[in-house]
């Protein structure tokens, strides 16, 4: 952390695998108790036009820098919901102000459980925005394009688990 940097501390509702609240804080960075779990939303981004919206890491991220994913998404802060998390990180990564949110899964790994939102938009495809230290450019594609991604080693092994049964139902999955 350079001069002048302030590092905010980022405290996380626990929660019990069913996805109930725990009434325990978490703090990023410190190890979650065994038995406990913190809450991701996940966005796929689509179009009206039917394009997917990919954004591409930024170089400096410690796991899988540089690699573009098909979501915009992070941790629930300490009383938000899923769709609130949702809105927030949508927002926050790529300027895309929505309501409109369909859950298509969930998924649980180790310390986190995931909840997948699709969101249909009409914003202007060249408004994204992209967020300091987390994506440096964006992609829009064709959803034969997407389908390609999804199947090639560009995407991140643990994106495709995540939402592998959305893609199986999609028809994405060869």
């Amino acid at each position: 952390m350079g001069l002048g940097e302030v590092r905010i501390l980022e405290i996380w509702d626990g929660y019990l695998i069913d996805g109930t609240l725990a009434n325990y804080d978490l703090v990023r960075g410190k190890p979650i108790p065994k038995g406990l779990y913190h809450l991701v939303s996940e966005i796929l981004v689509r179009h009206i036009d039917g394009d997917y919206l990919l954004m591409k890491r930024d170089l400096r991220k410690s796991n899988y820098g540089g690699y573009y994913e098909a979501t915009a998404g992070g941790s629930a802060l300490k009383g938000e919901d899923k769709v609130s998390c949702a809105r927030r990180e949508l927002l926050e990564e790529t300027g895309i102000s929505s309501d409109a949110f369909k859950e298509i899964g969930q998924y649980t790994s180790h310390d986190t459980i995931y909840y997948i939102f699709m969101c249909i938009t009409d914003c202007d495809k060249s408004s994204i925005s992209l967020q300091k230290g987390e994506t440096i450019s964006y992609k829009w594609i064709s959803e034969n394009d997407f389908i390609a991604f999804v199947n090639s080693s560009e995407m991140i092994d643990a994106q495709r688990k995540r939402y592998h049964d959305f893609f199986v139902k999609m028809g994405y999955i060869h």
